[in-house]
């Protein structure tokens, strides 16, 4: 993408009433307003709240928000020039019920109250195979020590990946950690039972993935 396009992008998301751009002082100066009143100042109602980490260009927040009407959705990225997309799709179709957040995951209990939030969802993360990267997974303990903070206590998280690596390292994690895995599958449209909303739902680079008959993964769990 070019350096005129990005900012172009970055310039339209100043526009939206949908993108919501905090600066690492405000979050960490817990100077957020909207953390801990999401619903009540933005999405203006009581329904669940759900969380797409890593949304890239917001694909799948856009999916879910229009599947389930009486859920709210919030897209978070670093890369805003990514979720411009997301948030320039919902602005046209008024999609009211999906906003998109641009900061870090590990500043993610920061701009989300404690018990906040209803159920997250991991998609088609970078599985950082390498050793030293361990701490960039976004399943590794730390993060999941962040998302149980912001979880409700019957919170859920869902990770979609391409990655066996990804797949097999989380499972093994939640077990060694006594988390409680709901369901888990390793190619869930090979396989009877899969849910709905992981099979109907396929972002572009998951389209090409199946062309090539690569597995996609899928594990739902509680942090205990």
């Amino acid at each position: 993408m070019g350096s005129k396009n990005k900012l172009r992008r970055f310039r339209e998301n100043e526009t939206f009433s949908n993108v919501f751009q905090p600066n690492r002082e405000a979050l960490v100066n817990e100077k957020f307003e909207l953390k801990g009143n999401w619903n009540k100042t933005f999405f203006k109602n009581e329904n669940p709240l759900v969380l797409e980490l890593g949304c890239g260009k917001g694909e799948y927040s856009i999916a879910l928000a229009k599947r389930y009407p009486h859920k709210n959705f919030i897209g978070i990225d670093i890369k805003g020039a990514r979720f411009w997309r997301g948030a320039k799709t919902a602005v046209e179709e008024h999609i009211s019920n999906v906003a998109f957040l641009r900061t870090q995951i590990e500043l993610i209990d920061f701009a989300f109250a404690q018990n906040e939030v209803d159920e997250i969802w991991i998609t088609f993360p970078d599985p950082q195979i390498k050793y030293k990267r361990t701490k960039h997974r976004m399943t590794n303990s730390e993060f999941l020590k962040r998302y149980k903070q912001i979880l409700k206590p019957e919170g859920v998280v869902n990770l979609k990946t391409d990655s066996e690596f990804m797949h097999g390292y989380t499972l093994g994690l939640l077990h060694g950690e006594g988390h409680e895995v709901i369901y888990s599958n390793h190619n869930i449209y090979k396989q009877e039972g899969s849910p709905d909303e992981v099979t109907s739902i396929q972002t572009f680079y998951e389209s090409q993935y199946l062309e090539i008959n690569k597995p996609i993964t899928y594990i739902r769990f509680k942090i205990k």
